[in-house]
């Protein structure tokens, strides 16, 4: 029985990869014309290509010893195999979508060139292909575990995934900033040269790490809370045995397999999504020849034809949204009969949940609404009220989006109890296939108008490329409060797996171990998040002083006669990414041990209720507020309120790099350290008295 359900549930998986095979072989047709396009996208696909060629090396070693230590420790080989799979699925996901990513860079400037359409449907073809490698690898890895793993044991797979998502996170993180910080402070605000001018040494670093950090890392988190959230749920859908004393109800097979058909009907609802986006693919032009047969589509589809991306972008993600809503109420009524209703009811609730915090997101981060727009004007005042108005905007934007949780979690757990809330978690994610594709399409699309940059080529080519870039923040801002959202539910799913494995049926805050566990998990998220800052401030540092050199030393970087050394800044970002990442990595690691161990599984209860609520917080705070000041800049880049190179644009460059580390580092790092460490403490459960 379970074979013929795993063989059901690798289909939808397969049908992803399939999809991939397909996009990336219409990609890869497509010939660059143009050779300095084409060398320009080599060297940064070089550049990428070999510095995770480090980073996995490095991380090989540990989790090699950390396999052993889990089936040594653990007395199981399953837990080391688990453990072992799901990084190496992990890793697998993020090399294959930075190896597509930075192929898919210089076509679309090359594909600017002829139209914003060629450009929209080249860079996000590159994105769907990420999309899809992460829930096609996710879906199968996990269903093929199950076919020779219990439930209990599957845990183990989601640890290995976090594992490498937190190091790839943080790494990438640290890489890119380091580079971007350097290129504004020194490049843009010292020497008043444009971003992505080829005269700046740090400029080819820069564009290397759009794709170590956005595309590797965010491929990487995507992919630990896919699995996670569904991993949890099937451990809650087995332990709730007879949840509503039906004969099919959260029973065995039924309560595990549940949240496996419903990510899989997720991706064939993303696959369907992206064909609305992806217009010039054959099977597109397909769907739109039935599509224009249906009342009134006629318009939606000749708007999406016409390369308005934003149009795109969105009905494609609802287009997916509306089929996986219908779908999950199907796969409710099917597995649990009399209460099929509620359950779905509760996937619905996470759905609508990670919509409306997109949609939150959106607003507090893109240039069309007013709170950016405020933060751009700050700048009329100087530096400090730029990053006052930016730090008040980013502690403002978590209320919604907390309230959003706390309704799906309320909403969830009335209809369907905790199993209820751990589908809400899946029903969030179930749509990462098109979410990931439509957040990965923006680093694309931003390298694209660098290489054009470089390149020289006209500027009706980078006015196409700056619209798609402008678009692809706007979406990765709303990638990123999707990852938290979910990342708060599937904490809370396997928060509850711990307490049910550990055997706590409740958790007593008057016990004074309890409240010191509550009180380091508070903590734990502000010292991490102070680690990768002060790292992202040494390689920062180090870069800087790199630029400012060679600015100094080279004769003719600024007449364009001298060649920048691009090597050396590369080389800086790398260096300074492997060595900073790895204490970050150990404390989440390491932390939940440790109290568990000393203090005992109820102050290991404490301490993961404690970093799951400032975890989120601090996370929301972080992305919203780095996202603002990015886009604010590029408000004032548009023209509004002196436009560039007035004292006003330099303070929004300076709120602009106080960001980055906020958004593309501490910020998406923290919502894969609570999940993490509640993954940590579920495996290693049987280890605490």
């Amino acid at each position: 029985m379970t074979f013929l359900l795993v063989v059901l549930v690798v289909a939808p998986g397969a049908a992803a990869l399939v999809y991939a095979w397909f996009a990336y072989q219409k990609m890869v047709a497509f010939e660059v014309e143009n050779p300095k396009i084409a060398e320009l996208s080599g060297i940064i696909h070089r550049g990428a290509m070999a510095f995770l060629t480090k980073e996995y090396t490095w991380l090989a070693a540990f989790v090699g010893a950390l396999t052993l230590l889990l089936g040594i420790f653990l007395r199981s080989f399953g837990v080391g195999f688990a453990f072992l799979l799901g990084a190496a699925c992990s890793a697998g996901a993020g090399w294959l979508g930075m190896y597509v990513a930075t192929h898919a860079n210089g076509r679309t400037t090359f594909a600017a060139t002829r139209s914003a359409g060629d450009a929209l449907d080249m860079a996000f073809s590159g994105g769907s292909i990420v999309g899809m490698l992460v829930v096609g690898i996710g879906l199968i890895g996990v269903a093929v575990a199950w076919l020779f793993l219990d439930v209990g044991t599957l845990a183990a797979f989601g640890m290995g995934a976090s594992s490498i998502a937190l190091f790839a996170r943080v790494g990438g993180g640290i890489y890119t900033k380091a580079a971007d910080v350097g290129a504004d402070l020194v490049g843009k605000v010292e020497a008043g040269i444009p971003e992505d001018d080829p005269r700046n040494p740090a400029v080819i670093a820069d564009n290397v790490g759009d794709n170590v950090g956005d595309i590797a890392g965010m491929s990487a988190d995507l992919f630990e809370s896919y699995v996670n959230s569904i991993i949890a749920t099937m451990a809650i859908g087995v332990a709730f045995t007879g949840l509503y004393g039906d004969e099919r109800g959260a029973l065995g097979l039924f309560g595990a397999s549940f949240p496996l058909f419903l990510a899989g009907w997720g991706i064939l609802s993303s696959i369907l999504g992206c064909l609305m986006i992806s217009t010039k693919n054959p099977w597109s032009q397909l769907l739109f020849k039935y599509a224009r047969k249906v009342p009134r589509v006629d318009k939606v589809l000749d708007r999406i034809q016409s390369g308005d991306a934003a149009y795109a972008l969105r009905v494609g993600t609802f287009v997916a949204g509306g089929k996986m809503i219908a779908g999950s109420f199907i796969l409710s009524m099917l597995f649990f009969v009399t209460r099929g209703f509620h359950v779905f009811l509760a996937v619905t609730s996470g759905v609508l949940a990670g919509v409306l915090i997109g949609f939150v997101t959106e607003y507090y981060t893109s240039s069309d609404y007013k709170p950016v727009r405020e933060v751009g004007r700050s700048s009329e005042t100087g530096t400090a009220t730029v990053i006052l108005s930016g730090l008040s905007l980013g502690m403002k934007s978590t209320a919604i989006p907390v309230v959003l949780i706390c309704l799906s979690t309320l909403i969830s757990h009335w209809f369907a109890g905790v199993f209820g809330v751990a589908c809400a978690a899946v029903g969030m994610l179930s749509i990462t296939g098109i979410a990931l594709s439509v957040d990965a399409y923006g680093p694309i699309a931003d390298n694209a108008g660098g290489i054009a940059q470089m390149s020289e080529l006209s500027p009706d080519v980078r006015k196409i490329t700056d619209k798609l870039d402008s678009i692809g923040n706007t979406t990765a801002a709303m990638g990123k409060g999707l990852a938290i959202g979910s990342a708060a539910l599937t904490a809370l799913a396997l928060f509850v797996a711990y307490a049910q494995t550990a055997g706590l049926s409740t958790i007593d805050i008057m016990d004074p171990f309890v409240i010191v566990g509550l009180l380091l998990g508070g903590m734990l998220p502000f010292l991490f998040c102070s680690m990768t800052i002060e790292a992202v401030g040494r390689a920062a540092q180090a870069m800087i002083d790199e630029v400012r050199r060679q600015f100094r030393d080279i004769a003719g970087i600024m007449e364009g006669t001298g060649q920048p050394e691009y090597e050396k800044c590369i080389s800086i970002s790398t260096t300074a990414a492997l060595r900073e990442m790895v204490l970050p990595g150990v404390l989440a690691i390491l932390a939940p041990l440790a109290v568990g161990l000393v203090l005992g599984k109820a102050a290991l209860g404490g301490l993961l209720a404690g970093s799951i609520v400032t975890g989120v917080m601090l996370a929301l705070f972080m992305a919203n507020s780095g996202g603002a000041w990015d886009n604010a800049k590029k408000y004032i880049e548009e023209g509004n309120y002196g436009g560039r190179g007035t004292d006003n644009h330099t303070s929004a460059v300076v709120g602009d790099t106080v960001g980055d580390p906020f958004k593309d580092t501490a910020g998406p790092s923290l919502n894969i350290l609570i999940k993490l460490m509640t993954v940590v403490a579920l495996v290693l459960a049987p280890l605490f008295r």
